[in-house]
């Protein structure tokens, strides 16, 4: 665990770009629609196969490219055809277009590395489920994002190239992660921005499919961004959101009970590759905190990367709209007087003490008046940390669309 910490931290911080979408395809009409963060690392690995990621996107356009990693592989991945289609039913597709990488059909991506396609015409809407097919190559470890929340697809190995196939036949197998897509972008001159909330698994997802006894929702979109993007969509709001959710992660760099598969993944460490590296970023909903006070961290080390990671994406242009910690049934009386420090900081001014744009207040949607350490009964996944369905979209239904439009 502890060697793929180091590589872990290792692969975040020196990734490669292998090439990023030129000038001409960096204008504003390019948004990041849909974003999972990478994580770690597949638990096996693949052999000339084909897999086909699901993505669902925040916003429509007229035309998609997408963001493939090997942050977390072992070795060059080679990727000899890819494809993306609107995804109908399971892992089959209607009308897979090609994708495309400097003009080329394949492309090669180093350990620690990443690519962007070339833009490809074709035709999205908010909501569209859209996916993407990488034929593999040789024999590879691929990078994924643990908590996918739905079924993705994979061939057998040596089955070769299906990235075309509109059938889903060929797909025998399914992960609950996603592997190597971790961006797709939109083109539509119509939006004006892309929202990112950045966070740990309250962002990530986790609880989003508990929607009671007997229910599961897997890849049913229920977590909060899912409900938010929904919501602006609703108001003829002109933003996308993306998920820069990873769990299990910190805002500070370490805390004395982290555990070390996450060694490397704090906010600081992922802004470039999770947040500054996407597309027409406009704001970002900063939720963290839950993980620092849990792990030991104290309210002068949480604070000092609140206050290191505001300055980055102010200056970036980007507002930051924060929430101060949210309930946790594990947390002692040190981190109480932590979460109540961090409290007082977020809600100074209403804005960080001048330090970010604004707060979004969900410690008062999920907290148990009788119980400020526990969730609310109604929105309480079972864990005491995470919000199921209705909490959820309690978090959604609380943020502010029009704050979120005139962000600049």
């Amino acid at each position: 665990m502890r060697r793929f910490a180091l590589l872990a931290a290792v692969s975040v911080a020196a990734a490669v770009v292998v090439s990023a979408p030129g000038a001409a395809g960096a204008g504003k009409a390019w948004f990041t629609s849909w974003a999972q963060s990478q994580d770690g690392r597949a638990d096996a690995p693949v052999s000339a196969q084909t897999v086909r990621m699901v993505t669902h996107l925040s916003q429509g356009g007229d035309a998609v490219r997408v963001r493939l990693q090997n942050t977390f592989g072992t070795g060059p991945l080679t990727i000899g055809h890819a494809t993306a289609g609107l995804s109908t039913s399971g892992a089959a597709v209607s009308g897979p277009r090609e994708l495309t990488f400097a003009g080329r059909r394949g492309v090669t991506i180093p350990a620690g590395g990443e690519v962007w396609s070339d833009e490809t015409r074709l035709a999205t809407r908010p909501d569209t489920n859209l996916a993407v097919s990488m034929a593999v190559e040789g024999t590879a470890v691929l990078g994924r994002h643990g908590a996918g929340l739905r079924d993705n697809y994979l061939t057998p190995a040596g089955s070769g190239d299906h990235a075309a196939d509109t059938s889903g036949a060929a797909y025998t197998s399914t992960v609950s992660s996603t592997l190597v897509v971790s961006a797709v972008d939109v083109h539509n001159p119509a939006l004006k921005g892309t929202v990112v909330p950045f966070g740990s698994s309250v962002v990530d997802g986790i609880g989003s499919t508990n929607c009671g006894p007997g229910c599961t929702q897997l890849g049913a979109d229920k977590r909060w961004t899912d409900d938010l993007a929904r919501r602006i969509v609703a108001a003829s709001a002109p933003l996308a959101v993306a998920n820069a959710g990873v769990s299990g992660t910190t805002s500070a760099p370490s805390c004395p009970g982290m555990p070390p598969s996450v060694a490397g993944l704090d906010a600081g460490s992922r802004l470039d590759r999770d947040v500054l590296a996407l597309h027409g970023v406009t704001a970002v909903i900063y939720y963290y905190g839950t993980n620092d006070l849990a792990y030991g961290c104290d309210g002068p080390a949480i604070l000092a990367s609140y206050r290191a990671v505001f300055q980055r994406l102010r200056a970036a242009g980007i507002a930051v709209y924060v929430t101060p910690s949210t309930p946790r049934p594990g947390y002692d009386d040190r981190a109480n007087l932590a979460r109540h420090e961090i409290g007082l900081f977020v809600s100074q001014w209403s804005s960080c003490g001048g330090t970010c744009s604004g707060v979004v207040d969900f410690d008062q949607v999920l907290k148990d008046p009788l119980k400020p350490n526990s969730i609310l009964p109604a929105y309480d996944n079972g864990d005491g940390i995470h919000a199921n369905v209705a909490g959820q979209q309690a978090l959604a239904d609380f943020v502010s669309v029009p704050m979120l439009t005139g962000a600049r």
